[in-house]
């Protein structure tokens, strides 16, 4: 294992595995685990039978991250075809599961509050007090903005490079504690200069947050060892601001990326007057600056804004020889890993 050097956590947030329905209208038990995947990948060039995390593709930026008993969410949505707009983005793609039939979640982690990510039925249905990591304007949204009775109300904003420790149960007196460290990640929505400033003002598209989680363990309060390291990128663009990702963590491995990829276009593929997320040259560049391990793309083909399919990719990653670090889920399918 090993550790990066950190400022005091903002948040300490302690987990216990929940028995209950992420819904607060559910009155029935939630079913006691994820539907079989359709496929169970691992490593492309070094795969392992001795796995304990797996990560479940949902659809669009939606996955569950399973380790040590407990259930992420992330970027919730669950829209369908049917029901499918987004503000002015229509859905094109169901996700694996509903929102009704998931099992028990213990963490929701919200890159940013838009309706692609946390659509207004999750939002309406969630329980009010699952807890949830998200940034600080997604906070004021979710709580300062919200009538009495409707507020969730264990809301943990962590802004750019702030960092909060999720304590989950303990496996024994005598065993370190499983530990995550979340920090926030750089993350731009709108590219930098004028039209960035002009979105700050108006604040048209929110701002978004990438994420590090690290997965490991405390074996003092004072001490954090990571055994597997995820960076999420969220919904940005390729800029400047993410080379102090590789700086920070100089020496130590990003074991997994996923990618937020798609080539988001505003106000859409037929006049694509800007692009808010990566598309696959971008994605390509990306991968070069983290080095992570492995590279999973999510957030690429669920709404008719994506001007970037996911073949753009594939192709780019071939043309650079990046192939043995990139695996490609299907909604429904999952990725296997092993925390040390």
């Amino acid at each position: 294992m090993s550790s990066t050097p950190s400022a005091e956590p903002k948040h300490r947030i302690t987990l216990s595995p929940s028995s209950e329905p992420p819904t607060r209208d559910n009155a029935s038990a939630p079913p006691t685990s994820l539907p079989a995947a359709k496929a169970s990948k691992s490593h492309p060039t070094a795969p392992s039978d001795k796995t304990n995390a797996s990560l479940f593709f949902v659809g669009t930026a939606t996955t569950v991250l399973e380790w040590q008993g407990i259930r992420i969410l992330t970027d919730p949505n669950f829209l369908h075809m049917v029901s499918s707009k987004s503000g002015p983005s229509t859905r094109v793609t169901n996700p694996a599961v509903d929102l009704e039939d998931l099992p028990n979640i213990d963490l929701i982690l919200l890159s940013h509050y838009h309706a692609d990510h946390f659509d207004a039925k999750v939002e309406a249905s969630l329980r009010r007090d699952l807890p949830i990591v998200t940034t600080p304007h997604a906070k004021d949204c979710l709580v300062g903005k919200k009538e009495e009775g409707e507020q969730f109300t264990q809301v943990y904003d962590l802004d750019h490079w702030e960092t909060g420790l999720i304590t989950l149960p303990s496996a024994g007196a005598d065993k370190p504690t499983p530990t995550i460290r979340v920090t926030g990640m750089p993350g731009k929505h709108v590219p930098p200069g004028l039209l960035s400033q002009a979105n700050d003002l108006l604040g048209a598209v929110p701002p978004t947050n990438g994420w590090m989680l690290e997965l490991g363990a405390s074996p003092s309060t004072s001490d954090f060892k990571s055994g597997y390291r995820i960076y999420i990128s969220g919904d940005t663009l390729l800029i400047d601001d993410l080379k102090e990702i590789p700086a920070r963590y100089k020496d130590q491995k990003i074991d997994l990326m996923l990618i937020h990829l798609g080539g988001t276009t505003i106000p859409g593929p037929k006049l694509p007057l800007l692009m808010v997320t990566m598309d696959a040259e971008q994605g390509v560049g990306l991968m070069k600056l983290i080095g992570a391990d492995v590279t999973i793309p999510i957030h690429f083909d669920d709404y008719d804004v994506f001007l970037s399919p996911l073949e753009d990719f594939k192709k780019a990653v071939e043309r650079e020889s990046l192939g043995e670090k990139v695996v490609y889920l299907d909604r429904g399918e999952e990725y296997r890993f092993d925390v040390k």
